[in-house]
């Protein structure tokens, strides 16, 4: 990520990682709608059962998979889950057709999606992507959003392409030439030059919008009925950041048995680290792991309307709510 490197990461570091006494009472149940099956790069979910940082926190934690940040977001519409771990293109996309939804954490400020062409296929720009066959991770995934709005923002449109679903290992399609381009992650771009993608030109998205990854979304619902559930959550869930940035290698090996692609631990330290620096930002290293640039969510839910994307004005300042993130908590 630019501007961030290991040393920016270095005062998270004294973050509480390690587990505080568990409560009293019996561990209440969270359910986390995610965008996708249990890959590494969630690790510090996973870990659960090996580090019991949400039960120090009085949670008991679940996982459903998912298929993009569209289906988190349909799980927690329909009572399937409690919390949505989803991106901010599949939030304004809900919000315009009336979904009255509330962000309440930050999981990754830095947007890491990107679309990426072997050299040999002449894609240097989103320009040259007319015409051609582009893959996506699934249709309600942050990959063909954030496809959609380098698109348009170059004068196209979706028509203008083929999109093919190729499934959360995307590169496996470009490597074997059944897409000439695909939309993705930096940590599918890194799996994807590790099983041999060769020379290729990336497209980054945060080059035109650097809007978050990934956020904490719940239906304003359940934001109002468990503020004291949600506010432990948060809590665990960013002890369990901070506990993979201060220990990526243990991560990296817990990942071994813990995600569906983590055999190779090498690969899983490298995934991790990435997603450490997704973490953290300018605002995250004044306020605390979690925190929101308002601006810049708000920037993007107007560029999606004034591109088409979605029909409503949307207020993210009616979204967007700061008040169950734990505070940051100071170096000793």
């Amino acid at each position: 990520m630019p501007g961030l490197s290991r040393r920016r990461l270095l005062p998270l570091l004294a973050l509480p990682w390690l587990p505080v006494p568990a409560l009293a009472q019996a561990p209440e149940k969270v359910v986390v709608a995610g965008w996708s099956q249990p890959i590494s790069e969630i690790t510090n979910l996973l870990a659960e059962p090996d580090h019991g940082l949400f039960k120090a926190r009085g949670i008991a934690l679940d996982y459903v998979p998912g298929t993009g940040g569209g289906s988190a977001i349909q799980n927690i519409l329909t009572g399937q889950a409690d919390v949505a771990f989803t991106d901010p293109a599949a939030l304004y996309l809900a919000l315009d057709k009336g979904a009255d939804l509330v962000a309440i954490y930050n999981i990754y400020p830095q947007n890491v999606f990107n679309v990426v062409a072997p050299k040999g296929k002449g894609i240097r720009s989103v320009a040259d992507l007319k015409g051609k066959r582009v893959g996506v991770y699934s249709l309600s995934s942050g990959t063909r959003q954030n496809l959609l709005l380098l698109l348009h923002e170059a004068g196209l449109s979706e028509s203008d392409i083929r999109i093919e679903v190729t499934g959360l290992l995307n590169f496996a399609p470009l490597i074997q030439g059944q897409v000439d381009a695909t939309a993705a992650t930096d940590t599918g771009l890194l799996v994807g030059r590790a099983r041999g993608l060769g020379e290729v030109e990336v497209i980054e998205v945060r080059d035109r919008l650097n809007l978050p990854s990934d956020l904490f979304v719940v239906t304003r619902a359940t934001y109002e009925a468990r503020k004291p559930v949600l506010a432990r959550f948060l809590a665990g869930y960013r002890d369990s950041a901070a506990w993979m940035i201060a220990k990526p290698e243990e991560a990296a090996r817990l990942a071994v048995t813990r995600a569906i692609n983590g055999r190779d631990e090498a690969v899983n330290l490298e995934i991790i680290k990435l997603r450490n620096l997704a973490t953290v930002s300018p605002t995250t290293e004044r306020e605390g792991l979690g925190r929101f640039d308002l601006d810049v969510l708000q920037k993007g839910a107007d560029t999606f309307r004034s591109l088409g994307l979605i029909a409503r004005p949307i207020d993210m300042s009616r979204v967007v709510l700061s008040d169950l993130i734990p505070p940051k908590v100071s170096a000793p």
